[in-house]
């Protein structure tokens, strides 16, 4: 297996394979390009996404600043929305459905670094090169979905379809679908039903 297989496997990988790495300085050189723009610079900021982001849908908008490591292992429904400083660490799979909403500051994290400091720590190749072991596990979002401000969903977590996530949450745990969930950790409080409907027609 190559590293980059590994990785999206879930596997432990090298960091520091030359593959990797330069599909991470394309990533982040874009993500630069992508949030120098303005928002009415709407050609620009499409040809740039098309290279950082291929599974992404004409109809998405994000706002920026935007950070993805990777953008090619993220896979966007339709009419996804994000708002300010969204950031992605897709080094596994993150899948987003229909009619996503994410607010600002929200981060999803597929990467997981060893708990103990030995296996954690820098490593050195022959040549001096350092780099690190890590794995990842994916994430999945599922339709109709209203991620809130300053969330933090964590690898190997799926979100139901219908769901809301409050502000601040931090998600470690898979959330059945139209569930309001909140909380550190993120936490079911309630199933979303017909009673929420603002419009009573």
């Amino acid at each position: 297996m190559t590293e980059r297989e590994k990785m999206l496997s879930g596997a432990l990988y090298d960091t520091s394979d030359a593959e990797l790495y330069e599909r991470r300085k394309e990533a982040h050189i874009l993500n630069e390009q992508y949030n120098a723009t303005r928002e009415d610079e709407k050609e620009k900021r499409t040809a740039i996404l098309k290279r950082l982001l291929p599974h992404i849908d004409e109809t998405a908008f994000l706002q920026g600043p935007l950070h993805f490591d990777y953008g090619d292992n993220t896979y966007f429904g339709k009419n996804f929305y994000a708002n300010f400083n969204l950031t992605v660490l897709d080094c596994a799979a993150v899948t987003i459905g229909d009619n996503v909403m994410i607010g600002p500051n929200c981060s999803i994290v597929t990467a997981i670094h060893p708990l103990t400091a030995q296996e954690r720590n820098y490593r050195f190749k022959d040549d001096g090169t350092p780099y690190t072991v890590e794995y990842a596990k994916p994430v999945t979002i599922g339709d109709n979905c209203w991620i809130a401000s300053n969330v933090t969903i964590i690898g190997g977590v799926k979100i139901g379809n219908g769901c809301v996530i409050g502000a601040g949450a931090v998600v470690t745990k898979d959330i059945p679908d139209n569930s309001l969930a909140v909380g550190n950790p993120c936490k079911v409080i309630r199933q979303i039903t017909e009673k929420d409907k603002l419009f009573k027609n």
